[in-house]
């Protein structure tokens, strides 16, 4: 019994570690031409600990790099932040505010081939405060303008994590009782 007791202990405590969301950019097109990545963006989530950019791409082909405001305005990566080629990247944000990334392959961000997020803390379930900035620039073709981030996306994870995490504590009450 006490053994049971521990193992419904512990899961309660990592429960928290499963709210974390991992969006492939693109979802099934990837990180590749064609897709309308301001588009893609709208309607998610973007917070600090999950794993918010997986793109996967043909190495061959493509490249991601993370630039400034102006290098993704510009479609520019001569100052990249960081670069990226493995064919299957996959960023962590470690800061709150906006991100900026670029297939760095001649004309392929003119083409629309561009991701702007904004990274917000993890207890924030609405667009950002007023007063702050959304990536803004170039939309990508086909696209009328660059509309500003909502997002939304992590909250039926939330809520079946916060309904598994009491359900667990129900049974480890129970258990204390008998």
């Amino acid at each position: 019994m006490a053994v049971a007791t521990a193992f419904l202990l512990l899961l309660l405590l990592v429960t928290p570690a499963a709210y974390t969301v991992q969006y492939t950019v693109g979802d099934n097109s990837g990180w590749t031409l064609g897709p309308n990545y301001t588009t893609w963006v709208q309607g998610k989530i973007f917070t600090l600990g999950d794993t918010l950019c997986k793109l996967l791409y043909t190495l061959s082909v493509h490249r991601v790099d993370e630039v400034t405001q102006s290098g993704y305005d510009r479609c520019s990566s001569a100052n990249a932040l960081h670069s990226y080629s493995d064919g299957n990247t996959i960023i962590t944000p470690t800061r709150t505010g906006s991100m900026y990334f670029l297939c760095s392959v001649s004309g392929h961000c003119t083409s629309g081939m561009k991701l702007a997020i904004n990274v917000v803390a993890a207890n924030v379930t609405s667009s950002p405060p007023s007063g702050s900035t959304t990536p803004s620039g170039t939309p990508p073709r086909g696209s009328a303008s660059s509309p500003p981030l909502h997002h939304s996306g992590a909250a039926p994870t939330t809520i079946l994590m916060l309904g598994f995490s009491l359900v667990l504590a129900g049974v480890l009450a129970i258990m204390s009782l008998a």
